[in-house]
This record gives C-alpha cells, structure tokens and sequence, in this order.
C-alpha cells in the first residue's frame, strides 16, 4: 500500500515509518528536524502550506494517509499562536480530509483522550460525554468534526498518554523520567490524574494493522488496558529497569500553576479489541522499551 505519513519526524512519527516501511510504500514528510525521515522516502512539508500539501497528494497518489501533525499537546498549545493552533489542529485535518476523498484514500486522524470530559471515574466509552477543558483539545475534537464531515473513509483515534523512548531530537515526558531515574535525580509524577498509557511502538504496530483492516467511519478509542496515573506508571519502571523508587515523588496537579486539570480520561477499549487489534500491557511494553535502549 502507498501511504502518506504527514508528521513523520514527531515523536509518534518515527514509529510509524519504521514499522510501516517493513510491508509498505512509504513517503513521510518533515518540517524543521527530520529525524529519521531521511532514511526513507521523504518530503520537507509545512502542512499549513496547502499548496504544497496538494503537490505532494498529486505526485504521491496515497492509497492512505496517517495524519500526526499537529500541536501536540496542551502546554504547547497554550504557548503557540492561537491561530497556528487552530490552522494545525483544525483547518490542516479538514484539507487532508478533502484531498483523500479526492483521491478515495483512507484517513487516520490521531486525536486525544483529551476531549473526554474527565471528571468522572473513567472507563469512558467513545460515546461518553465530551468536554475538552484545553484550546488543545478544543482544536482536536473540531478537527475530528471537520473530517466526518467530508469523509467517510477515516478512522479517528482518541489517543491515550504515548510513553517510550523518544528518538532522535524528539523527547517526551518518558524519556526525562528516564534519564533523572537513571541518574539518581528525584521525579514528580502525578498520582491524581489517570489515563490509559499506551507505548510509541505498541501505538505504531496497533496504527499498522489498522491501514490494513476494513474499517471506515470509526472513532475509536487508542490506548493501553490499564488505567494508570503517571506515578504508576513510574512505580512500573522502576521495577523493571532496577530503579530506586525512592527518587520517585507523588505530587498533585493542584500544585502546579496554571495547569489544566483533567483527573480521569482512562477509556474502555473494547471497540479498538472488537476489530481485533489490542495494546500490549505495560509492564511487558515497558520491558522492550528497556531492551531496546540496551541493544
């Protein structure tokens, strides 16, 4: 299959043209750092360059299209431009909707667990309430409605908290806790705040065998099984990698100013099991980020 990874060198990214480039025809595109882009079949590309965008639409002809680019996260979002958030995070998924319906190409949008209201006790179903507290994920769930709006042939995935190992110039939350531990610096992890934690690798894989199954028209929920706080996610990692748990400290996001709050956005994956894809667990995940770090 031809398919068309745009955000190729973010942290998702990378994952994506490894495992994809195994049984695929990949082009996957960059903006500043490349990161591994470079080793593959690749296009410098500002994604709010819609010209640009359609160019590469045109030669490229993508049989698929995995769209990652975005502004990430909500920190990132609330130091951004408002309207470079919006351009990224909605009217860019709503173009590239538009340019796979023209080409009759399949979409997968990564969107966020973020758009879940969080004030309950989790397990939350791709039916439950929505109530993005964040311009992140205000921006991610208007995108997730401009694309149904134009195409049918997307699958959107409300991705959970990505941990693992950043590569190249990409470092994430996991990669510091990592690195302090190693170190012997004390870590603050929230113990007040649940998500489903799914690993960059697992999440890759699990991306990969959906370009390759009939489904379309699908929101869907992208995590792991279990509901952690990033505390036990530490606790985990610790244990696995010899790590003393001692340097790891329990702090609450009511001590962080200005923080925007979001106590339990855990999701029940059982529509993503039903098409028969399901994450690895933590601990065994956790396990080959650590193996693969040593080789």
């Amino acid at each position: 299959m031809k398919i068309l990874i745009i955000g190729g060198s973010g942290l998702l990214g990378q994952y994506l043209n490894l495992e994809l480039s195994a049984n695929h025809r990949i082009l996957t595109t960059y903006h500043r750092n490349p990161g591994n882009t470079l080793n593959f079949p690749n296009v410098k590309l500002d994604a709010t360059d819609f010209a640009l965008l359609e160019k590469t639409f045109k030669e490229f002809r993508p049989e698929a299209v995995i769209l990652t680019a975005a502004v990430s996260n909500p920190a990132a979002a609330q130091n951004a431009p408002r309207e470079l958030v919006i351009k990224l995070n909605v009217e860019v998924p709503e173009f590239t909707a538009r340019l796979c319906a023209g080409l009759g190409a399949k979409l997968i949008y990564t969107s966020t667990d973020l758009v879940y209201d969080g004030n309950g006790n989790g397990n939350l179903t791709e039916e439950s309430e929505l109530n993005p507290v964040s311009l992140y994920a205000e921006t991610k769930l208007a995108g997730e409605e401009k694309i149904r709006s134009v195409l049918g042939n997307s699958v959107i995935l409300r991705t959970a908290l990505l941990y693992g190992s950043g590569l190249n110039h990409s470092v994430n939350h996991f990669t510091t806790i990592y690195k302090n531990l190693q170190e012997g610096i004390p870590v603050k992890l929230f113990y007040d705040q649940f998500r489903s934690p799914l690993a960059l690798q697992d999440a890759a894989r699990m991306i990969n065998e959906i370009t390759g199954k009939n489904i379309a028209g699908e929101t869907i929920n992208f995590g792991g099984a279990e509901r952690l706080s990033r505390y036990d996610l530490g606790e985990i990692l610790c244990e696995e990698a010899g790590f003393d748990k001692e340097l790891l400290r329990k702090i609450s996001m009511d001590e962080i100013d200005n923080f925007i709050k979001v106590k339990d956005v855990s999701m029940n994956i059982d529509k993503l099991k039903s098409f028969g894809i399901k994450p690895a667990g933590v601990r065994e995940s956790i396990k080959k980020i650590l193996d693969n770090r040593k080789s």
